[in-house]
């Protein structure tokens, strides 16, 4: 493996701003380099409907018709601060400055991929038909991938590179995950002279959270009010609130049950004290939970003994665009592949950890399985 042609690759992806809604650039690089490579680039149009920096981005390296396609997915997008970001390296790991995050999430695994490639094209290396796939805005609720247009993508199964913690640990279950909001109202008045003619939405509250499960509901699900707003003054009668909250279950029917019961809850108290709700509740992801007997983990499992990597299989409470992709029914796996204290400024990767997903990337399709029929 070349690591000095991996490690500048790398820099020159993080050094290349992208923050959530400004992928513009980093698509421009890609697919070019990508093109340099050979491969067949082809985007969507999902920027129409997303909003964001790009579109997302399909690189098709042709292979044998007789294997299985397999398709691999990193995200483009970076959080803040992430805008003039530059790498130092220190005892085989790299970090920024420390002003601001590394950008490792998820640029390693662009990196990855990049490497991978020109790898297989070196050493001639036989492979079936391989996709991949690169989404913008996956740090904001996974937009990119949620917009793309799944009539592009040939392959049933394959991988997200996009996880922490060291190569060889592998999300195989992730939640169903709904965020809402709760718009209580009651009615004014003053404190002091006719606090009887009010209608408190914090009484509202109250009475709903006695029916309300939060915290950790069980092992595969949580529940969570994260941010309360309303009132004018301490002397008046508290009009109205707004409540904001999430649901994550493993069991899609589990978090839909959840939500129901938070609904149920509200109604309930407001009709007690003659008031009102109003619910805005979207799904942000859809859950997947794969066995170990499924083709892609299968695969996996061959992949990493023949590296002699630990496989750990590992149950997440995030999301990731693997969500998207089981939710259209493709088997799909998120990926460990380094990188630590994401979303920090003490964001840091293994140069050792970054040439093992690699090598694991190259496995996986030497050994994808031969297509039936």
């Amino acid at each position: 493996m070349n690591k000095k042609r991996m490690m500048e690759t790398f820099k020159r992806l993080i050094e290349i701003d992208s923050v959530s809604g400004d992928e513009a650039r980093i698509h421009d690089f890609l697919k070019q380099y990508f093109k340099t490579l050979g491969l067949e680039v082809t985007e969507d149009q999902s920027r129409e409907k997303t909003g964001l920096g790009s579109n997302n981005l399909i690189a098709r390296l042709r292979g044998k018709r007789d294997v299985v396609p397999l398709l691999f997915s990193a995200h483009t997008d970076t959080v803040e601060p992430g805008t003039g970001i530059k790498m130092i390296e220190k005892n085989g790991h790299v970090y920024s400055q420390g002003m601001t995050i590394l950008g490792a999430d998820d640029k390693a695994g662009i990196a990855i991929m990049l490497e991978a490639i020109q790898r297989i094209q070196e050493e001639k290396i036989e492979t079936g038909e391989v996709e991949f796939i690169l989404s913008p805005g996956e740090e904001v609720g996974l937009l990119g991938a949620a917009a793309l247009d799944m009539n592009l993508i040939k392959a049933r199964m394959g991988y997200v590179l996009d996880s922490e913690g060291a190569v060889g640990r592998v999300t195989t279950a992730s939640p169903t995950l709904y965020m809402y909001e709760v718009t209580i109202t009651g009615k004014a008045a003053h404190a002091g002279i006719e606090i009887n003619k009010g209608i408190s939405a914090l009484n509202i509250l109250q009475n709903a959270l006695n029916n309300i499960r939060t915290g950790q509901i069980d092992k595969n699900t949580t529940a969570n009010i994260g941010f309360l707003e309303g009132g004018k003054a301490a002397n008046i009668v508290m009009e109205s609130l707004l409540v904001k909250g999430e649901v994550r279950a493993i069991d899609p029917m589990q978090a839909e049950s959840l939500i129901q019961e938070m609904r149920q809850a509200f109604e309930i108290a407001a009709s007690k004290y003659n008031g009102k709700v109003k619910f805005n509740i979207k799904k942000m992801a859809t859950g997947y939970n794969l066995s170990e007997k499924t083709a892609v983990m299968k695969l996996l499992s061959l992949a990493n003994n023949k590296l002699e990597n630990k496989m750990i299989s590992e149950t997440s409470g995030g999301g990731s665009d693997a969500n998207i992709f089981n939710e259209h029914g493709k088997q799909v796996v998120n990926l460990s592949i380094g990188y630590k204290k994401i979303h920090t400024t003490e964001e840091t990767i293994a140069i050792d950890e970054i040439e093992k997903a690699t090598c694991l990337v190259i496995e996986l399709i030497k050994n994808a399985p031969r297509s039936e029929g």
